[in-house]
């Protein structure tokens, strides 16, 4: 590779996605095709996948055993985690987060999506809008996803039928009316022979959308952490051994919001102290600025007193201090949950422990309906709960930042975590 590439290869673009469907709606086989189509795979990785297609019988390649990497998983044609794949094109750089479509693996779901820029919900064209469809793009919209990409598969199985699609596509539509204001996107495909993956569908000529990839790749990727207000979590305190930089401290930690330039005037949580940010450093590099989600080190014009878990944030734009917290949570624990248990929470660089107080509702994802009453919250349900920390916390709400405004639940006996929660 020349030199001169390098520069423009590291200010490519990067899109996060997530893919989420019911099970064998073909996630698999689409990002299989999407990695085969867009050449992010080397010929004896193809190769190796044929041979394994025609040991099993089957007629076509099957792409998915690219994604389905475990033999356990190939042998029972399951796919039961969350896997990355990383994979990009000349015009961007893109990270796929491959959810399992068990209605058992919502918390995987939750997990995969949490950073994504935009989620790929896959509809079987046979089946049209099911449960486990309304499921995944409830938390898509309650992650606040930017952009829903609706994937209407399988479109080789019902004969490319334009009125199949438009069927789904209404159905589709009159149900997100209740999911707020993620923007919705629709694109009829075969993963498994490629119409409208990568390259236009001579079977669908009666779609003039674009392509999958070309989608993708055209998404504005909206950069809402470096406008949010600043926020920085201190992880470590450096102070050197040496005893030529005695004087020397600095405060490590991954911005959480917005940008930190030199000069610029923070102060410190909770203590309340002002100061003024005297350099920003990463690595041996000395930066005139640095945002969201850069890692860095801060160094102040004074000595303050600076522990793991405070916060430094833009004076004059402090998040809210609060013991009491209303949290939609989705649960991850084998264990209901307790209510008056107490949970170790876990929020930015802060751990501390805290009481489930109330269950106010539960979702009832079918219906899109909250039903109270219900307290009894079990693996994967979501409910709107209240919570009482033992010291204040520094929060925003989780629509205004994704990172001061989430939290997880840790079981103090065995390390688990048992919820992933987004604060109102």
């Amino acid at each position: 590779m020349s030199t001169h590439t390098l520069p423009v290869q590291q200010e490519m673009e990067l899109l996060r996605f997530t893919t989420a469907g019911s099970v064998d709606d073909g996630k698999s086989t689409l990002i299989g095709r999407l990695l085969y189509d867009s050449k992010s795979i080397f010929e004896d990785q193809y190769e190796s996948i044929r041979a394994s297609s025609e040991k099993r019988g089957e007629e076509y390649v099957n792409l998915a055993l690219l994604t389905d990497g475990l033999r356990a998983e190939r042998e029972q044609g399951i796919t039961i985690d969350v896997a990355y794949r990383y994979f990009a094109t000349p015009r961007r750089k893109f990270i796929i987060a491959d959810t399992p479509g068990h209605i058992q693996y919502t918390r995987n779901m939750v997990t995969g999506a949490s950073t994504a820029h935009a989620a790929i919900i896959l509809i079987d064209a046979r089946k049209g809008v099911i449960e486990q469809t309304r499921r995944h793009s409830y938390i898509a919209s309650l992650l606040r996803i930017p952009h829903l990409i609706v994937c209407v598969n399988k479109m080789d199985l019902v004969g490319f039928q334009e009125d199949v699609f438009d069927r789904i596509e209404k159905e589709y539509r009159t149900f997100a009316e209740g999911l707020g204001e993620t923007k919705l996107h629709f694109i009829p495909i075969s993963a498994l022979l490629g119409d409208q993956v990568v390259e236009p569908s001579s079977n669908m000529p009666w779609f003039k959308g674009s392509t999958l990839l070309q989608l993708l790749e055209t998404l504005p990727v909206t950069d809402d952490e470096r406008q949010e207000e600043a926020r920085f979590p201190v992880q470590y305190v450096i102070r050197p051994m040496n005893p030529a930089y005695h004087d020397y401290r600095a405060y490590a930690g991954r911005i959480a919001g917005g940008t930190f330039r030199i000069g610029d005037a923070v102060k410190i949580l909770p203590s309340g102290t002002p100061a003024t940010i005297k350099s920003i450093e990463r690595y041996q590099e000395v930066l005139k600025q640095a945002s969201a989600p850069m890692s860095v080190s801060l160094v102040l014009d004074r000595e303050v007193d600076i522990s793991r878990g405070d916060m430094i944030v833009a004076e004059g734009k402090e998040p809210r201090q609060t013991q009491d917290l209303e949290v939609m949570l989705c649960w991850m624990g084998e264990k209901p949950l307790q209510i008056n248990g107490r949970y170790l929470l876990k929020h930015t660089s802060r751990e501390l422990r805290c009481v489930v107080k109330a269950v106010q509702y539960k979702v009832d994802i079918s219906a899109l309906e909250n039903r109270k009453g219900e307290e009894e919250i079990k693996l994967n349900d979501i409910a709107r709960v209240n919570i009482r920390v033992t010291a204040p916390l520094f929060i925003d709400s989780y629509s205004r930042n994704r990172n001061t405004g989430s939290l997880i639940l840790i079981d103090e006996n065995t390390n688990a975590t048992v919820g992933a929660g987004m604060i109102i």
